[in-house]
């Protein structure tokens, strides 16, 4: 096993090996991550992939199979969750509706018995961090639902933990709340100085509140990275579909040159990409999102790709800043192309004939069990 490091050189958060079996269920697999201090780090992924167990295991309400939990370097199996350097925000922030503001915020701080002069210090600092100065007398109920998650945050926050752990806390917010709320949970990470931990199926939330994300499927990670490297560079076929939208054909590889492939797809389409590791006769998927297509009203305005189709737009679906054009591509399958809404094709109407194109290394392309 490492040994432990100085607190001042370790990650904040540490799990190595980490396996938890329920019978003869493995729903986490032999996962290892580090976490550096100050960072906010998101493990995203479908419901039932382990991500849950993962934050119980992290917060003590579980114990692991086997692996090892480090907090600032050392180990916290043997710790108690009431006594480990964490705290957790749930969705349901169980905020106690008889007591006012500071009263919710102050409780921990009652329970570990500290004067009750530093607690209103340290209470009316939290109120001040999170935006929220003088409201100390109100009751829950008189707060918006943002208002409440800030004040969930505060009470976890004046306990000082290493880490923070926030388990899909903006799942009960309406959607137009819960795109401030990213702002506002990225920004009182920044404020507070405090390592995130947050799970989340909702990619959106994970890509714009992120330093680093782990994308989990079955128990393990796919790949953990910058939202850029899963959107832009994802490992696998399970990333590049998970992350962001994309157009998806199946075909099989005809000929290799490097990491260009041309692939042959199942309705009879040729198609050029990038692919490492494949060679010809290997069943293959190519991956495009919407917005690396270009539209064009003539084949010769795409000469410059390698992949050229031609099309009838079937649906325009308003997005506002954006659209996404929906284009019958001649052979039974439809592309999505994504669009701004000014420009040459503002006019754009269902039943026009058009012609798209893109270039090999805007596809991603991964080999397939036949």
């Amino acid at each position: 096993m490492t040994p432990d490091l100085a607190p001042d050189l370790a990650p904040d958060l540490e799990c190595v090996d980490l396996v938890k079996r329920f019978g003869d269920t493995t729903a986490v697999d032999n996962v290892s991550f580090t976490v550096p201090p100050g960072s906010f780090f998101s493990i995203l992924g479908p419901s039932g992939c382990g991500k849950t167990t993962i934050m119980r295991m992290i917060a003590g309400f579980l114990e692991p199979t086997s692996g090892d939990i480090r907090i600032k370097g050392g180990s916290v199996l043997d710790v108690a969750p009431n006594k480990r350097p964490v705290n957790m925000v749930f969705q349901h922030l169980a905020l106690f509706p008889m007591m006012t503001i500071a009263e919710n915020i102050g409780y921990g701080l009652r329970r570990r018995g500290l004067p009750k002069d530093q607690i209103t210090r340290k209470v009316g600092e939290a109120l001040e961090r999170i935006g929220l100065p003088g409201i100390g007398g109100r009751k829950v109920d008189e707060l918006s639902g943002g208002q409440k998650q800030r004040v969930a945050i505060a009470r976890c926050m004046v306990l000082e933990p290493d880490v923070l752990l926030l388990d899909e806390p903006l799942g009960a917010l309406d959607l137009k709340l819960r795109e401030h709320m990213k702002v506002e949970l990225k920004a009182l990470q920044a404020a507070f100085d405090t390592t995130f931990v947050y799970i989340t199926h909702d990619q959106s939330e994970a890509l714009v509140m992120s330093d680093q994300i782990a994308v989990m499927n079955h128990g393990r990670f796919e790949q953990v990275g910058t939202g850029q490297d899963l959107y832009y560079r994802p490992d696998t076929p399970f990333v590049a579909g998970f992350i962001g939208d994309s157009n998806r054909w199946t075909g099989r590889v005809e000929r290799t040159e490097g990491e260009a492939i041309e692939m042959r797809t199942d309705s009879g389409l040729v198609m050029r990409a990038s692919g490492a590791g494949l060679k010809a006769g290997d069943r293959a998927e190519i991956f495009v999102r919407p917005e690396s297509i270009r539209l064009a009203s003539s084949a010769e305005a795409l000469s410059v790709f390698d992949n050229r189709l031609q099309g009838t737009v079937t649906s325009i679906l308003f997005n506002g800043a954006a659209s996404r054009i929906l284009v019958e591509d001649g052979v039974g399958e439809t592309l999505e192309v994504t669009l701004p809404q000014s420009g040459e094709f503002a006019a754009l109407k269902r039943g026009d004939a058009v012609h798209i194109g893109w270039g090999s290394v805007q596809g991603t392309c991964f080999g397939r069990i036949a």
